[in-house]
């Protein structure tokens, strides 16, 4: 007997309001082991010559490329903040976000091309300084010519859509069975991943504009008695990620959860027509902004508890 195999909703609502990214980034990592160097090694620790090996640095973390290196970890954070996940290879990134999601790549390129090409500017005159300070260990043959070099660095960014594929199988009603509850249980477990991460990050902005926007004591004033308050700073930075969350979950609520809607809906309101500036210049918006926002997060207790 045949049986079609239904594709559960939630996969269908993942297709067609998200994509799915990876960032390929590719670093050069200026390291070279030397069996040479590794022998000695052994032999002066009267080891046999496969007990360990030798890596050398051969930039001996020269600032250029470990500027490179460490804008390639930025891009990844970056891209973790961006979205959601999804398997190793790549992440979910809600629909709605591609456009902004492009332009801040096409950003963060043009600053990893920057730093490469200022590497490779200088890279001769690095060589030249490490045949001088890696002594012994230096071996020209180890370094790759500029040339070589411009293929060992790239950032790429791709993007597919999520596999929406029509299962439809001749087989026995308790295979098919299966293989339907093992494909619903695992749309279940991404929807709800990226729910609980929804709401999460939507308590930490949340959060974190509600300290902002309060004072810290600072002692007592000597001649009055009064506790003397100083305001937290503010920034732009974070007024912008939460208005920027509510756009996003506004056209990217999965299982249309009415509390994350409710909430979403609550600190728009709250943040309408509010800039940074506004709270940090006037007391009144800045309480105001506190209260709302407060509020929000008393108000949705199981909200909170993800």
């Amino acid at each position: 007997m045949n049986m079609e195999l239904q594709k559960p909703k939630h996969l269908i609502s993942l297709a067609s309001s998200a994509v799915l990214v990876s960032i390929d980034t590719s670093v050069w990592s200026a390291t070279k082991q030397d069996r040479g160097i590794s022998n000695e090694v052994s032999d002066a620790k009267k080891a046999v010559r496969n007990a360990g090996k030798y890596t050398k640095h051969l930039l001996a973390d020269h600032p250029k490329h470990k500027a490179i290196v460490n804008y390639r970890q930025s891009i990844y954070n970056w891209t973790k903040r961006r979205t959601y996940r999804w398997n190793d290879a790549n992440d979910l990134l809600p629909s709605i976000d591609v456009p902004r999601f492009k332009q801040e790549f096409g950003e963060h390129k043009a600053k990893f091309d920057s730093l490469v090409e200022e590497f490779l500017n200088s890279y001769s005159s690095i060589v030249s300084d490490m045949a001088f300070s890696a002594g012994d260990m230096f071996n020209r043959s180890d370094y790759p010519s500029v040339d070589e070099l411009r293929f060992k660095f790239g950032v790429q960014l791709y993007v597919s859509e999520v596999p929406m594929n029509d299962f439809r199988c001749g087989i026995a009603n308790d295979i098919a069975d299966d293989l339907y509850e093992t494909y619903t249980r695992q749309a279940e477990n991404i929807v709800s991943h990226v729910v609980m991460e929804q709401k999460t990050r939507f308590i930490d902005v949340m959060q974190s504009i509600s300290h902002c926007c309060g004072v810290d004591e600072v002692g007592v004033d000597d001649n009055t008695g009064e506790t003397k308050t100083r305001k937290r700073k503010i920034y732009d930075t974070t007024i912008q990620k939460a208005l920027e969350m509510c756009e996003t979950f506004k056209g990217f609520n999965l299982n249309a959860d009415p509390e994350l809607e409710e909430a979403r809906a609550l600190l728009e309101k709250a943040l309408s027509d509010v800039s940074a500036s506004d709270i940090r210049e006037s007391d009144a918006v800045r309480s105001s902004v506190k209260e709302d926002v407060d509020n929000i997060l008393s108000k949705f207790s199981s909200f909170q508890c993800v």
